[in-house]
């Protein structure tokens, strides 16, 4: 018994690290650009996260858009936005409980009547992206469909 919480704690620490290593790797400015601070971030402006360099997001924009998720569509049904943008979800269900998924970006939210959700992820990778409600509560909920927009930035 004793082998297997060491074999546990061992294991939680080696995750805590890679976690920590995986988010100082990405929450610091690797590239070396005369943008970095003394801490190694870049100074965060407006609409730019903390960590983003002045190099790689050239003015970044935070994108929010309220979705409305009801028997059996989704409102606004196309959702634009730029690469890179910083997207803002607010997610909300007049009737019964929905969720929106968005395969390319690892996306699957629920949302209750009474509990609207929001979240956010960088719009990365330009193209049309299919959502969709992957719920079984209803028939309905297997056509309510949507597309996500993402215009390649010039």
């Amino acid at each position: 018994m004793k082998t297997i919480t060491s074999r546990r704690t061992a294991a939680v620490g080696t995750l805590l690290c890679a976690l920590g290593a995986t988010y100082v790797m990405f929450g610091l400015d690797l590239r070396g650009d005369a943008s970095r601070s003394q801490d190694g971030l870049s100074a965060a402006g407006p609409g730019r996260p903390v960590g983003a360099t002045g190099g790689q997001d050239r003015d970044p924009a935070i994108h929010t858009v309220t979705v409305t998720a009801s028997r059996y569509r989704f409102d606004p049904p196309v959702i634009e936005v730029s690469q890179g943008d910083l997207v803002r979800v607010e997610l909300h269900t007049k009737d019964i409980a929905h969720s929106i998924t968005i395969d390319v970006y690892r996306i699957a939210k629920r949302v209750g009547p009474a509990v609207p959700v929001t979240f956010e992820f960088r719009a990365d990778q330009a193209g049309t992206f299919p959502y969709y409600c992957s719920l079984q509560i209803d028939d309905g909920c297997r056509q309510m469909r949507g597309q996500l927009v993402v215009k390649p930035r010039r």
